[in-house]
């Protein structure tokens, strides 16, 4: 099947995961962002892509735990590209749609935080730690935690 064909057929044909998370990406709900479906980044199609911010979202039903080393390969691929990528298990997003949500808000609103030209006297306290989410359990890697 051609990509463009492939593309529309995964576009028109969601998992039940994919919908719910649409539904929520959708109209720049999250952080006023725009995120296309099924997007072709060659070779590669992927579920949600942000272009401005550069983030990919991926949706990985069980098939990906057998393929976690060719999902890590094209994770770098990828990010050597400039984008970063998230990974949520289907589960996830069905069982946990907020705490999914509100990682993507998390990383989006880390992604658009201005950066400081010079440290400020006074201000030499590194950042905050981050509760680690329940959704957030394979950014980058491509594998489980």
């Amino acid at each position: 099947m051609e990509d463009g064909t492939r593309a529309r057929h995964l576009r028109n044909n969601p998992t039940e995961a994919e919908t719910r998370l649409w539904q929520a990406l959708s109209a720049r709900k999250i952080a006023g962002t725009r995120f296309n479906r099924q997007v072709r980044i060659e070779p590669f199609i992927c579920d949600f892509v942000a272009r401005t911010p550069k983030l990919i979202i991926e949706v990985d039903g069980g098939q990906h735990a057998i393929h976690a080393e060719e999902d890590a390969r094209r994770t770098q691929y990828l990010e050597a590209r400039g984008y970063r990528v998230l990974r949520f298990w289907n589960h996830d997003v069905l069982a946990n749609l907020d705490g999914v949500i509100a990682e993507i808000e998390r990383v989006l609103g880390d992604s658009h935080s201005p950066t400081p030209s010079r440290k400020r006297e006074g201000n030499d306290v590194g950042p905050a730690a981050q509760p680690a989410l329940p959704s957030r359990l394979r950014e980058g890697s491509g594998e489980g935690s």
